[in-house]
């Protein structure tokens, strides 16, 4: 008997830590980044796309990655603007070869996209650090 009480003691005590624990947790609108504060915001279009368009947004994402860690090999230099550069360029190479793409095709080239600037963050990674814009 005395064991089952401990049981219910013990789980008794655990929830009203958990119950604590939520009551802290506080959510926050601020979405400030950590390096490089004026990044440019994503094109309005693609804030305002709908939940079944996302994967039109996500390419698009992954296009500006890719450029993004291009440049900072390229120019061996991570500063705010090689980095965070508008969104035109992206937007360019989805408009010129993507926006009329079926849902397959679009999902490809995402996945290549995202692969491409995997292998790129390698080289970006430590150009950034030494820039402290990591």
């Amino acid at each position: 008997m005395t064991r089952a009480t401990t049981l219910v003691c013990s789980f008794l005590l655990l929830s009203g830590t958990i119950a604590s624990a939520e009551r802290d947790l506080v959510p926050t609108l601020d979405n400030q980044p950590d390096v490089c504060p004026d990044q440019p915001p994503e094109p309005k279009w693609m804030r305002n796309t709908e939940a079944r368009d996302a994967y039109k947004r996500l390419l698009v994402q992954q296009i500006y990655r890719f450029q993004s860690m291009r440049r900072i090999v390229d120019a061996q230099s991570c500063t705010c603007t090689t980095r965070y550069p508008s969104w035109e360029a992206a937007e360019a190479v989805y408009f010129d070869r993507y926006s009329s793409a079926d849902y397959w095709d679009v999902v490809e080239a995402t996945s290549d996209f995202r692969r491409q600037a995997n292998e790129l963050r390698k080289e970006a990674l430590p150009i950034c650090e030494t820039a402290g814009n990591w």
